[in-house]
């Protein structure tokens, strides 16, 4: 679960950006969207965020990609002077001469303890890192790692197994990377790198490739066929049946709809609609990270969906049942409504005439609870919306 995301001189943000999805106590609406952690904190399930074309929206979400890219790859290419994973991610503020250190951090929870890890780092090298665990059964923080670009420091706790390897970590490679790979009696490192590995980070194309859909569906056709034929039946597809048959070795996918004679007749799956294929991978998708109580960071979620299909998958993640966690950027304003969010779990991005990109939250403006989100927010009152200029255009006579 996320606790928090913070990113500094990424891209169009330049200022510390923090995505936070703990919950306001004061709000005491919806209380079904909200999921609590061992400490008795109590974080949302759902965060959108909202912001017109080139606010940097999709700035945040490539931050995080980014973040969980140096964590899974750093160790990746060392030596190697064609790979080099820090040039490649080093995405500084462009609108300033002084090109300064970036910077993430993420708090992480689990059933067993809070994890703050995070890093500086240029093109170069990691400037430095850390890395903190909470222990909830004795409410006591311990330092794991602290490292700056002379020296790393191993915490008292693993400090006798994890010492003697300090020495071998290169510069331009992030310690819990390289610990993560190593056989440690300790599990923090492997713990906390796995929670950032399985993050189901993507935009919205990911779920518009037939390879995903030839990687994904057959699993869920063989484990979770009703569950599927559920979903489509529920958004009105007209499909009764899915299924795949391979033939030369290649699996070809069918769907099923009944005709006016009563007869099934079946097509190619990939002529279905746009809007139904990718409805069906977001499903799947979505379905797995519930199971297994991860989170989905999607980039545009909204697009080529019904408003109506966008909150059927919203609503999925409302399974008291799970801990799994959406967050998603959209342009769509229909679950911008106080029926169906709260106040916390709504963000919006704007960006100034000079380039600067920034975060707030609808609770930033001290909104009441029975305010009309939506038509607030198109007529301007939050920001997060394009300022259209006056043009003319030339009719012909």
């Amino acid at each position: 679960m996320i606790i928090q995301f913070s990113m500094k001189n990424i891209r169009s943000f330049k200022d510390e950006a923090i995505l936070d999805m703990s919950s306001i106590p004061a709000y005491k609406e919806h209380v079904y969207n909200l999921m609590e952690v061992p400490s008795g904190d109590k974080l949302l399930r759902v965060a959108a965020i909202y912001g017109a074309n080139a606010s940097g929206k999709s700035n945040l979400y490539l931050g995080m990609r980014i973040f969980q890219d140096i964590v899974v790859q750093s160790m990746n290419a060392v030596g190697n002077a064609e790979n080099k994973i820090l040039e490649q991610c080093y995405q500084p503020f462009a609108f300033e001469s002084d090109s300064s250190n970036s910077e993430f951090q993420i708090v992480l929870s689990d059933d067993e303890a809070e994890y703050t890890y995070g890093f500086e780092f240029n093109s170069r090298q990691i400037v430095s890192e850390w890395l903190y665990k909470k222990d909830y059964s004795v409410n006591r923080v311990s330092t794991i790692l602290e490292r700056d670009h002379q020296s790393i420091m191993i915490g008292a706790s693993i400090r006798r197994e994890c010492d003697k390897y300090k020495e071998q970590i290169p510069e331009e490679s992030l310690a819990l990377t390289f610990f993560s790979r190593l056989a440690l009696k300790t599990p923090v490192f492997r713990k906390v790198f796995e929670m950032i590995f399985k993050m189901m980070v993507s935009d919205t194309s990911f779920y518009e490739h037939k390879d995903v859909m030839e990687k994904y569906l057959p699993k869920a056709i063989v484990e979770n066929k009703e569950g599927v034929l559920n979903f489509l039946a529920a958004i009105d597809t007209g499909i009764k049946d899915i299924f795949y048959e391979t033939i030369d070795k290649r699996k070809v996918f069918y769907t099923s709809h009944v005709g006016k004679d009563g007869k099934k007749y079946s097509i190619n799956l990939y002529n279905e609609s746009s809007g139904t294929l990718k409805s069906i991978i977001v499903y799947i998708i979505a379905q797995f990270v519930i199971d297994e109580n991860g989170v989905m960071v999607v980039d545009e979620l909204s697009a080529k969906l019904h408003p109506l299909l966008l909150k059927f998958i919203v609503d999925l993640f409302y399974n008291e049942k799970s801990k799994a966690q959406l967050i998603y950027t959209t342009h769509d304003t229909t679950l911008m409504d106080k029926k169906f969010s709260r106040r916390d779990q709504i963000l919006f991005v704007q960006k100034d005439d000079y380039g600067y990109s920034t975060l707030s939250t609808l609770s930033d403006f001290k909104v009441r609870s029975d305010a009309s989100f939506e038509k607030d927010y198109l007529a301007g009152v939050y920001g997060g919306i394009p300022m259209l200029k006056d043009f003319s255009m030339k009719t012909g006579e």
